[in-house]
């Protein structure tokens, strides 16, 4: 019998329960292609009819994005190729809620409009006292950016040398901050500045001093830098880029500088992400002066920059809720970092996988705390392991070290160490 006499109908494919609860999830038009493309394979005797289905199924995504989860066990608490900061319960129940319509711009007593996330800022507020007033952009480059159009457009910005940073992705500070229409004002050499530098260069034209934190180098040696402080009194502005976007000091890292303790030393304005040590969504922090602030935000570049109602609910949720990810994995204790890392390496030893746990050092990464070692711990697996976990569903990332793949567990929530011991024992089948 000619086999495509028995090819079914397309809408009968569709109508399959499955199927249409695939298109349910996915959008009937993806479905349908998948389905068009099962029935070819029948005509040409790759599939046989009764297979349509599983065929069809087998063919479509789980999820209508291209992204994947992802097992970080890499040691770095904050990836950049993965995203950075894991967001709390908190701030993904948020997402699910600005997901429809809301109160974004509406004040609901007076049915007018009303500040745009107003909650959001509020609880920036809260989080940094210190600061007058607060906004909030799409990133840190775009707070920058901001700051730059608005304070020193046809104007000069006094930088040090040393801290003319490269952000990654071959990203420059100086080239980010000269496509404003800005100039700069070189001071200082690449490993010392003095105050001296700065008062020489600051004129008539000055727009502002702007310090940039080196979030991802560390100069060492013959070195001097001039301190917040002694920038003050200069009758200009002064911008700190802290970076990683820590609102106050933390007992782990005791040298990466805070907003909190910046705006208490005299800075007029400090930028910061708010994906990285803050542990919230991408956002471009603007915290200092309510002169300043205002400024800003009635720029009309500001509005280019804002951000949407999602990030908007995660920032909130993130700074009214409990600990972040980030923030449990930065303050998570070796030992119990051991014991989580022993129990993987001896349930997947037992069943006879090479496995053993090892001592190892994370690092926070996200261009945050350069050279600082957080004591960890790590299941050791043979190399060939880390390309076949990368291949897995869910994929997992470790790193190579010595011949070994290393998980470390402290870049890993708890709460997924059944899932990676999984991970492992389906790269033997």
């Amino acid at each position: 019998m000619d086999v495509r006499r028995q090819v079914p109908r397309t809408d009968a494919v569709l109508a399959d329960p499955a199927v249409a609860a695939a298109a349910q999830r996915l959008g009937r038009q993806q479905v349908k292609q998948a389905v068009t493309a099962a029935l070819q394979r029948v005509r040409e005797g790759v599939v046989a009819p009764a297979g349509v289905v599983a065929d069809v199924l087998a063919a479509l995504p789980q999820t209508a994005t291209t992204l994947r989860p992802v097992l970080n066990a890499t040691g770095v608490l904050l990836h950049t190729n993965l995203g950075r900061a894991s967001l709390s319960a908190a701030a993904v129940e948020a997402l699910s809620t600005a997901a429809g319509t809301t109160d974004v711009e509406l004040d609901l007593v007076s049915g007018g409009r009303g500040r745009r996330g107003a909650g959001a800022l509020a609880a920036l507020a809260a989080a940094v006292p210190a600061a007058a007033g607060v906004h909030v952009v799409n990133n840190g480059a775009a707070a920058l950016v901001l700051a730059a159009t608005a304070l020193a457009t046809g104007r000069e910005i006094v930088l040090a040398r040393g801290e003319m940073v490269e952000i990654g992705d071959g990203f420059r500070i100086p080239d980010l901050l000269e496509s404003t229409g800005a100039r700069l004002r070189e001071v200082g050499t690449t490993n010392r500045v003095s105050r001296e530098d700065y008062t020489t260069a600051i004129g008539p034209q000055t727009g502002f001093v702007l310090k940039v934190h080196p979030s991802n180098f560390r100069i060492t040696g013959f070195t001097s830098a001039v301190p917040i402080k002694e920038l003050t009194g200069l009758n200009v502005p002064v911008i700190v880029d802290i970076g990683s976007g820590l609102l106050t000091p933390h007992p782990a890292l005791p040298e990466e500088p805070d907003a909190t303790t910046a705006l208490a030393h005299g800075a007029d304005l400090v930028t910061a992400s708010g994906d990285k040590l803050l542990g919230g969504p991408q956002a471009g922090l603007l915290l200092g002066s309510e002169q300043l602030i205002t400024t800003l935000r009635r720029h009309p570049l500001a509005r280019a920059l804002r951000v949407d109602k999602l990030t908007l609910a995660a920032l909130e949720a993130t700074l009214r809720g409990p600990a972040t990810p980030t923030a449990q994995a930065l303050s998570a204790d070796p030992q119990t970092l051991h014991r989580r890392a022993t129990a993987i390496a001896t349930a997947l030893a037992a069943c006879g996988v090479d496995a053993t746990a090892v001592a190892s050092q994370a690092t926070v990464g996200g261009g945050g705390a350069p050279g600082v070692a957080l004591d960890s711990a790590a299941v050791s697996l043979p190399e060939r392991y880390a390309t076949l976990l990368r291949a897995g569903s869910p994929p997992v990332l470790g790193r190579v070290e010595r011949g070994r793949c290393l998980l470390d567990v402290r870049s890993l929530p708890a709460d997924q160490d059944a899932a990676l011991r999984v991970a492992v024992m389906a790269c033997m089948l």
